[in-house]
């Protein structure tokens, strides 16, 4: 069969094209197979494997060469002006039209497969393209480099495949001319987006990369997407389409609780892209460090494997520094996890906690800035981090500081509320909750300020409340309301209307309690003996 496309006279070099079986690994049930839109692909195939196919030496005709597997620098502006009047013409061989797969068996092949399953492979099928040399050294740095392409007067020049990448690169050679591609679903444009990585056809990768983001994006394809080989997930075109996966499968996640079981289903690259989301919507901190512990614990069984994936890609996906103390103090002396690590890790945590948020960074020294803690923001919790300062001399007491942003005491109204994380004074577990408190006699609101009991104890324990709040223009803790109550478990009591102003007045821009934008509260909360 003979394919014509206009114009053939532009062509200067004849392309053979050889199409050998596919290694055992590149087998569409081979393991690591995915599936994307009912067709299987396998994303495991890797381009330093891929060139291997592209055979190194020369044959019996001395005007005929294999391309050679290099890294070129890109020429600029040859060629630009022929990509509409280009032409190639494509001519399918039988097999065993005069190809011998004992003349593929050369030096130079031996040393890229050791194996020397090179000397056994079988040509399926010849192709002949008539290219023009110009257009594909402008377009791939890869085609630039050949010599046979760029400054040999040597008409013929072979290029070996996988039966697997036969349609991709034909496709991927039709791009070069063309600019365009027809084919629309997932796989196939996978196929091409890999071949273009492995022929540097950059305006191919973006192009296969942009269509992708067009697609309807599932679960599969995301993951699909996110497991792709890492010399391709670097480059820069393909970035849009990594950062769009990323984002889907965050907001398809957003809730760990409610999708529980299905995040913890998810491979490496999932919860990598789940985690790393500062929207995800989770209680605190302490529940990400529990619910990675248990992904690594169903996932990674043998200790030392659970061990390296924790230190190098897991513990980025924790905010340690948002964790409460007994979580750390937990995780400081759990034996899973690399001793040397774990102790950074707390220390870096405990010195950010002690900061204030304006100062975080400027504690960081440069090489952490430029890691994983550069990347170290406060989530949304569902329940809002507190600093606690505890004692147990002369008398039990805890001081507990708790910021909220003015937009976040602004969305309270009507009648929202927000909790803290527990906390422990004595041997009890409390909360703070901020609410926008309707009074019932004069139909306003106001901002109320209340501690909570944890549990279900019967037993009473009298705490004496003191609360305060940073104001201008001294910004200093000053106390707003103060008095005894007994708790037992469920209790909630606190302050109605902290600081004795309406709703309106406490959020208005020029409101003395926001410094910066942020309320600073203090409760200083000590056991009545």
């Amino acid at each position: 069969m003979i394919i014509n496309v206009p114009l053939s006279i532009f062509s200067d070099r004849i392309l053979r094209i050889e199409v050998i079986p596919d290694l055992p690994e590149t087998q569409s049930d081979a393991p690591g197979c995915s599936t994307v839109a009912g067709v299987t692909w396998n994303p495991k195939r890797r381009r330093v494997d891929a060139k291997k196919d592209n055979v190194v030496g020369s044959v019996e005709h001395p005007d005929e060469q294999f391309l050679r597997d290099q890294l070129p620098e890109m020429v600029e502006g040859v060629g630009q002006n022929q990509d509409e009047e280009a032409v190639a013409k494509v001519k399918r061989l039988p097999s065993d039209a005069g190809v011998n797969a004992d003349r593929l068996s050369d030096e130079a092949a031996r040393r890229d497969d050791p194996s020397g399953s090179m000397d056994c492979l079988t040509v399926l099928e010849v192709k002949t393209v008539h290219i023009n040399s110009a257009i594909l050294a402008a377009k791939s740095p890869f085609f630039y480099k050949v010599k046979d392409l760029t400054v040999s007067d040597q008409r013929l020049v072979t290029l070996r495949v996988n039966a697997s990448e036969e349609t991709a690169v034909m496709d991927l050679l039709k791009f070069i001319y063309g600019n365009t591609l027809t084919v629309r679903s997932p796989a196939p444009l996978l196929d091409v987006l890999m071949a273009a990585d492995k022929f540097e056809v950059v305006s191919g990768m973006r192009y296969c990369s942009r269509l992708l983001q067009d697609l309807p994006m599932t679960r599969e394809s995301a993951l699909l997407y996110l497991d792709l080989p890492s010399s391709v997930l670097m480059a820069d075109a393909i970035q849009p389409l990594k950062e769009a996966a990323k984002q889907f499968l965050a907001g398809l996640y957003k809730d760990i609780t409610r999708f529980h079981d299905d995040i913890l289903n998810l491979p490496l690259v999932g919860i990598e892209a789940v985690l790393s989301s500062d929207n995800l919507r989770v209680d605190s901190e302490d529940v990400v460090f529990d619910f990675v512990l248990k992904w690594a614990r169903a996932h990674y069984p043998e200790l030392e494997k659970r061990r390296d994936v924790f230190g190098s890609r897991l513990h980025c996906l924790i905010r340690f520094p948002f964790m409460t103390c007994k979580k750390l103090a937990m995780f400081l002396f759990c034996e899973e996890f690399d001793c040397e690590l774990v102790r950074k890790l707390v220390i870096r945590a405990l010195c950010l906690k002690a900061q204030a948020p304006a100062y975080r960074w400027q504690s960081l020294d440069p090489e952490s800035a430029n890691s994983v803690y550069r990347r170290i923001v406060e989530r949304a919790y569902k329940l809002r981090p507190v600093k606690v300062v505890e004692f147990q001399l002369p008398c039990q007491q805890s001081i507990v500081y708790l910021n909220l942003k003015q937009e976040e005491c602004t969305h309270l109204l009507p009648l929202g509320s927000v909790r803290s994380e527990g906390f422990y004074l004595g041997d009890q577990v409390f909360y703070l909750s901020a609410d926008c408190i309707k009074n019932q006699q004069s139909s306003s609101n106001s901002f109320g300020l209340f501690l909570g009991m944890h549990g279900t104890t019967s037993a009473s324990l009298p705490v004496e409340m003191e609360f305060s709040a940073r104001v201008k223009p001294t910004d200093d803790y000053v106390i707003k309301s103060k008095g005894i109550a007994t708790f037992t478990g469920g209790s909630v009591l606190g302050c109605r209307n902290l600081f004795n102003v309406p709703w309106t007045t406490f959020v208005d821009d020029k409101s003395p309690h926001f410094i910066n934008g942020i309320l600073h509260l203090r409760a200083v909360l000590t056991v009545k003996q």
